[in-house]
């Protein structure tokens, strides 16, 4: 059986990314809908066996995270999900926050619930395939936010929720996200990541998490979605892992980026532009949701002679995250 340290390696080696499909009932459901596929369950099913089933994803794909229907389901030839995957090479993660409730206190800000019963749900996802698994905080830019009670709430919660994965043989991608919702500029996103990061990495120690057994998975330092400055490519890159260097340490193996709502290519651009940017004590990758499979779900719309169309539109993006690392 592969140690903590050599499955978080295996994530984010050889070029490949890991692939969230994570989505709760409620987001899955809208986005089908938004593509007018009805949201059944077997809808939902259905487009995850097209992308776990896509030819070849595993030469870009280490992993892929489901959601907890999905770890229970099995694909239309009988066999599990982590089963399947394990069968393509590739390794299968789990969901496991409860999602992001309104915190007490902090108007207009949230902390991510889950923690009662994890110790005993890591126990069942273990039996049931999975070998990672991811926690999600968010972080709102705007004004006196995000407050120092939103960052130590959410870092504390993300600590736990690492140490007791680890425990249980499950290695934690640990995602502190800084939204982009906002008119915020490059400089204040590089602050706020800065000092996020920095409160998680104090977090972390004082709960004994084994940084070689974990990837973090934060968000790329972009300017708001609504600043009229947006800056190049290579500016955004280089801030990016300017401010990683400041606040992760080395023992890190990987991180792993997520999209944060950038268009597919941009994200891709950005993480491209990266590798550009020097030596780095850590490797250097995608976990992406909507950037890989946002095209599939346009192509396929339920139609399954869409199918292997929607396959190639996931493969085209997956091996261009591949190629830009």
């Amino acid at each position: 059986m592969a140690t903590l340290a050599e499955t978080a390696r295996a994530l984010v080696s050889n070029r490949r990314g890991i692939l969230a499909a994570d989505e709760s009932i409620g987001t899955m459901s809208s986005r089908l809908e938004s593509v007018g596929v009805p949201p059944t369950d077997e809808n939902r099913r259905v487009y995850r066996e097209l992308i776990v089933t896509t030819p070849e994803l595993s030469d870009s794909v280490s992993g892929i995270i489901l959601a907890d229907d999905t770890l229970r389901q099995r694909l239309s030839d009988g066999r599990s999900f982590p089963a399947a995957l394990a069968n393509l090479g590739i390794l299968a993660g789990i969901k496991v926050d409860t999602g992001a409730k309104p915190l007490a206190g902090a108007p207009d800000e949230k902390v991510t619930e889950g923690l009662d019963g994890l110790r005993e749900r890591v126990k069942e996802y273990v039996s049931l395939g999975a070998t990672f698994a991811k926690w999600r905080a968010v972080f709102s830019i705007g004004s006196e936010l995000p407050s120092e009670r939103s960052v130590r709430a959410n870092v504390h919660a993300l600590a736990r929720y690492a140490g007791l994965c680890q425990e249980g043989g499950l290695v934690p991608i640990v995602e502190p996200e800084v939204l982009m919702d906002g008119a915020h500029s490059l400089a204040e996103c590089q602050q706020v990541t800065r000092a996020v990061l920095r409160s998680l990495f104090d977090e972390l120690a004082l709960m004994q998490v084994d940084l070689d057994g974990m990837i973090l998975k934060p968000n790329m330092v972009v300017a708001g979605k609504d600043c009229p400055e947006q800056p190049a490519v290579e500016e955004a890159a280089q801030t990016t892992v300017d401010t990683l260097r400041d606040t992760v340490p080395p023992s890190v193996p990987g991180i792993a980026f997520l999209s944060g709502g950038q268009s597919p290519e941009l994200a891709t651009r950005h993480l491209g532009a990266m590798q550009n940017c020097g030596e780095l004590p850590w490797e250097l990758t995608y976990s992406f949701g909507r950037a890989l499979v946002g095209p599939a779900l346009e192509t396929w719309r339920g139609d399954d002679g869409n199918w292997e169309a929607a396959q190639r539109a996931l493969s085209v993006r997956a091996v261009a995250n591949a190629a830009a690392r």
